[in-house]
């Protein structure tokens, strides 16, 4: 039985919670008790008696699996099992009688789950920092594998410096296990994460890497529960954000261990907590209160808000970005835009500031030639005659328009508001338009997810010619601002096309299974209007990133690129997360991938280039990590990705 229904929350693996059980020969009775009695959703179980040595086996002998695979419909196995391999099996033990035997049993117990089609198998944790030949073994059977995923228990596990023992040999930090792990499988997209949580955990940033990563299930064992005042198993809170923070990624959690709680007799009151009153199966099965646990704090859960819940579907998914200079937009892309009111109220904001510096009080009468320039179907037109009316000053609009669609709804939008007499539609890419007047304020829409990256400047610096020596451009200025991630889902996503264009190619993506590893920085940054006399639209920068030194290790898969822009004054528009627009949605942030992931450590910087450069016909971006090692430099003279001019 799910953990609930929640909005958003409706197609999510989170909601539902596995139990991990002990062998068991008898699998109908085992998923009965846990499925029907106990309300787990699906059994982590062994698949493999685990006394099964295949040195000690007869020749000939019957493999002692856990059942045969009639025991239970295809349905089930694959729904409601998944395995757990022997916990014994050591790739990399010294004792070559028992490494032999963990590498036949491995590949026994895979081709056995395969065989029953269960949709994922949990490898026991590496026994020691060096996990070469189970690596090795692991990579074999997923290189021949079908589409079955294969988790890698990992303990979840970083102790900070100063608390470690001189003369401790246990690992620091168990990601720096799974790293090794992942690197020597080539980081194949059918190997994951099963993290163990453990009572005690690492530090906030610590625990932020393994967002970014393929993580798939939690398995909370029952000693990491404290005891509240009726008796009855909870967790600290910060074991509660860190559940919560797991069900808002799709991760599955897995209850596991022994009871650690003397349950008291229900009584009447339990409802009140939000728990399942069912007192029958409390008592029948000794996990359920766990899961009601787990249950409790999936319920108390805020729902998604709308914005949100629109955006699911592209969380995470990459898209191509605009090309709106070369291509012209369809109806549906305008009408995306069209719908967020929060960027046009800025705007709005922003002329109605505009046009009470620009004209006094006492000439309010005068005539203010306001020129919308990638007019599109009209929005800006119309947040422009909501600012004059809003501050009593009259205007002139000249909308300019190159997507001859898009200007048959513009003629339509006019005649219906009657805005005949103060409009002006001009069919024309701004760049070739010869003005018949110049304008006191221009006003575009044309930035991108990374700002720069749609042309604005390109556009402006064409439109610059019709605007008055103190005219004022809105935007006035925008900066573009770069941050490294860990993106495993988006590396393997730009992977599987296996070319290197898509890894030199920008993509419009909502983040979401991703790690922010350090604050943003700015990139370049443009004014407008720009009237220096060696003005060039080519940019390069240089950053340092560094990364705190409680989060261990991390890998950067890519870079988050965002833009903040000042329309006119204090009145701003953006996404970079520290001072993002709040309920906007016009722009998902941008996303750099890079060929080769690198592996940043705490104290070492990260250094990043990054180049805009500029050609007769297009516009493209170069980028690399010079530090702590060299990559390649991406999309060398925009051989990849680029933007038509």
């Amino acid at each position: 039985m799910p953990l609930g229904e929640k909005a958003g929350f409706e197609k999510s693996q989170s909601r539902y919670c596995g139990v991990e059980a002990e062998f068991n020969d008898d699998m109908p009775q085992l998923l009965n008790f846990n499925l029907s009695t106990g309300s787990f959703d699906f059994v982590v179980a062994p698949l493999m008696n685990p006394s099964y040595r295949p040195s000690l086996l007869e020749k000939d002998g019957v493999l002692p699996f856990a059942a045969s695979d009639l025991v239970l419909s295809p349905s089930q196995w694959s729904s409601h099992v998944v395995g757990k391999l022997s916990s014994w099996i050591d790739l990399d033990s010294e004792d070559e009688a028992l490494r032999m035997d963990s590498e036949t049993t491995l590949k026994q117990e895979i081709a056995w789950a395969n065989h029953l089609s269960v949709q994922a198998c949990i490898l026991p944790p590496p026994k020691g920092a060096s996990c070469a030949n189970y690596a090795r073994c692991v990579n074999q059977i997923l290189q021949g594998s079908n589409n079955m995923q294969l988790w890698l228990r990992i303990p979840l596990v970083k102790t900070d410096d100063d608390d470690m023992d001189a003369n401790s040999t246990s690992f620091i930090d168990s990601w720096e296990l799974w790293n090794s792990f992942r690197l020597l499988c080539e980081h194949h997209s059918q190997l994951s994460i099963a993290l163990d949580i453990l009572s005690s955990l690492p530090s906030l940033n610590s625990l932020g890497r393994w967002f970014g990563e393929t993580v798939a299930a939690a398995i909370i064992n029952t000693d990491s529960f404290l005891t509240n005042g009726r008796g009855y198993p909870c967790l600290s809170k910060r074991h509660q954000k860190l559940i919560t923070g797991f069900f808002n990624h799709s991760i599955q959690i897995v209850i596991s261990g022994k009871p650690a709680h003397s349950i008291p007799r229900p009584s009447s009151d339990l409802a009140a907590n939000n728990f399942d009153n069912n007192s029958e199966s409390k008592l029948l099965h000794p996990l359920r209160p766990y899961l009601d646990y787990v249950g409790f704090l999936f319920q108390r859960m805020d729902p998604l808000p709308e914005q949100e819940r629109f955006e699911l579907g592209y969380r995470d998914f990459l898209q191509s970005p605009l090309q709106p200079l070369m291509d012209n937009l369809e109806a549906q892309t305008y009408e995306t835009f069209e719908r967020d009111s929060m960027k046009y109220i800025q705007y709005q904001r922003a002329i109605s500031k505009a046009l009470l510096d620009r004209v006094p009080d006492d000439k309010a009468s005068a005539t203010t030639v306001l020129m919308v320039v990638g007019a599109g179907r009209g929005p800006l037109v119309r947040a422009s005659l909501q600012a004059a009316e809003e501050t009593g000053r009259k205007l002139k609009i000249y909308a300019v328009e190159k997507n001859p669609n898009a200007v048959v709804t513009l003629h339509s939008l006019v005649k219906l508001e009657g805005w005949e007499d103060i409009v002006t539609i001009i069919s024309c890419d701004m760049r070739f338009w010869d003005a018949p007047e110049k304008a006191d304020i221009v006003v575009s829409e044309l930035l991108g997810s990374f700002g720069d990256n749609e042309l604005s400047p390109e556009c402006l610096d064409g439109a610059q010619r019709f605007l008055k020596q103190d005219g004022i451009s809105i935007p006035s200025s925008y900066t573009s601002f770069i941050q490294p991630l860990t993106a495993a889902k988006l590396y393997n996503d730009v992977k599987s096309h296996k070319d290197l264009a898509h890894f030199e190619t920008a993509y419009v993506v909502k983040l979401h299974n991703i790690a922010r590893l350090t604050p943003s920085q700015p990139v370049f940054t443009f004014t407008h209007p720009d009237y220096s006399t060696k003005k060039s639209n080519q940019r390069y920068k240089r950053l340092q990133f560094e990364i705190p030194s409680d989060t261990g290790s991390a890998m950067v898969h890519g870079f988050a690129g965002y833009f903040d822009a000042e329309l006119y004054k204090d009145v701003h528009l953006g996404i970079e997360p520290s001072m993002a627009t709040p309920n906007m949605f016009s722009w998902f942030a941008i996303f750099f991938p890079l060929r080769t992931p690198v592996c940043i450590k705490p104290g070492s910087p990260l250094e990043v280039h990054f180049w805009r450069c500029c050609g007769s016909s297009k516009v493209w971006y170069e980028w690399c990590v010079a530090s702590p090692n060299s990559s390649a430099i991406h999309n060398s003279n925009g051989r990849s990705y680029w933007v038509g001019l």
